[in-house]
């Protein structure tokens, strides 16, 4: 199941990153104001399913603050995957729910979501990325 829990959390991560950086660690706290935008939607709420609906002033798992302080940050944003992964690791139900909740979410979209790379020598990866990613200078070496 391990692989499974890994493809599974390689799917949520394009939402859940999404809506961390579109609303930063408040992104469990529920609010009356809804996302315009369908993935930021779903992110938030597949990440409030994960964690839970916060109140305000709620403590938020380091994880999410983290990401929600750098959201471009790919480490922040596998040590999140890995603190999902764990969580759906103890509990099949949850796992079924967020099968379902992608499930939806593609529908929804049409089955693409929109990564958005900002910044110097960014890149924007919307699935899973099985090979290596080089950028920045003297990297001539690489293209063979």
């Amino acid at each position: 199941m391990g692989a499974e829990l890994a493809t599974l959390v390689g799917e949520l991560s394009p939402y859940v990153t999404a809506a961390v950086g579109a609303y930063g660690a408040a992104v469990l706290v529920r609010a009356r104001e809804e996302a315009a935008d369908v993935t930021v939607a779903w992110g938030r709420r597949m990440l409030q399913r994960i964690f839970g609906v916060r109140s305000e002033g709620d403590e938020v798992p380091e994880a999410v603050v983290e990401l929600a302080q750098a959201p471009d940050d790919p480490d922040l944003q596998a040590a999140l995957r890995v603190q999902i992964r764990r969580l759906l690791a103890a509990d099949d139900e949850l796992v079924a729910q967020l099968r379902a909740m992608v499930a939806e979410a593609r529908a929804e979209t049409g089955g693409t979501v929109t990564v958005t790379a900002s910044g110097e020598r960014s890149v924007a990866i919307g699935r899973d990325n099985s090979g290596t990613i080089i950028t920045g200078d003297h990297s001539s070496g690489f293209n063979r």
